[in-house]
């Protein structure tokens, strides 16, 4: 009977723990079929800023700015906070970047003091009522941006063909900085794509680049 020694086993023990990982993950974090047999796709929101824990998050459905910051636990501390445009829905790609923002409130006199109105000016004097008083407050401002190009690649999220740099071009494999020149130049003679169709019309580019790039790109209206 053939035995292996010692650093075999760990070997195949590594390659064990390997296959059940993929398998899990598979099984866990693929994108499930829908009733009409498509993946369903998950929407992707990066979180950073004065959250508890920025990070970037999965949702199975449009989540809105309130259950994209609750995601990433919340705010770090207490701070005035706009919930107006709490119910904003957010689309995949969204970067959320939360900011903490000082601002100084100019009070006039007469402030709300404890002591009586003698007390109070024996301690700070008889000019008093010609003084401003100035106090600082924190504001939570939440900026909604897209996330960096190669973040969005690595979720397969599309780039938007009137926003992309050529930097930005540089990273779908086939492109280089000569063809993301000529791209962004026909963006600027055409004031923008209407359409990714419109990438067939680029010098460069002919019907057969045009399928390999096209799942790369979309046009935001």
């Amino acid at each position: 009977m053939k035995y292996f020694s010692v650093s075999q086993q760990w070997v195949l023990f590594v390659i064990a723990l390997l296959l059940l990982g993929s398998l899990t993950f598979n099984f866990y974090f693929q994108p499930r079929p829908t009733p009409s047999g498509e993946a369903e796709k998950e929407i992707v929101v990066k979180v950073s800023g004065e959250v508890r824990q920025p990070g970037i998050y999965l949702f199975q459905n449009p989540p809105n700015l309130r259950e994209a910051i609750g995601r990433a636990g919340g705010l770090k501390e207490a701070a005035q906070y706009d919930t107006t445009f709490s119910s904003t829905i957010l689309e995949t790609g969204t970067l959320l970047t939360v900011v903490k923002e000082s601002s100084q409130i100019y009070l006039s006199p007469p402030y709300p003091s404890p002591l009586p109105p003698v007390e109070r000016e024996k301690r700070d004097g008889p000019l008093l009522k010609e003084q401003h008083k100035t106090i600082k407050q924190d504001e939570i401002k939440i900026r909604i941006g897209r996330m960096a190009a190669h973040k969005l690649l690595v979720f397969s999220i599309p780039l938007d063909l009137n926003h992309v740099s050529v930097e930005d071009l540089c990273l779908i494999p086939g492109i280089g900085e000569s063809l993301a020149q000529e791209m962004i130049a026909y963006r600027k003679r055409r004031n923008g794509f209407r359409s990714v169709e419109e990438l067939e019309n680029v010098r460069g580019i002919g019907k057969k680049k045009y399928e390999t790039f096209k799942k790369f790109f979309a046009v935001k209206r």
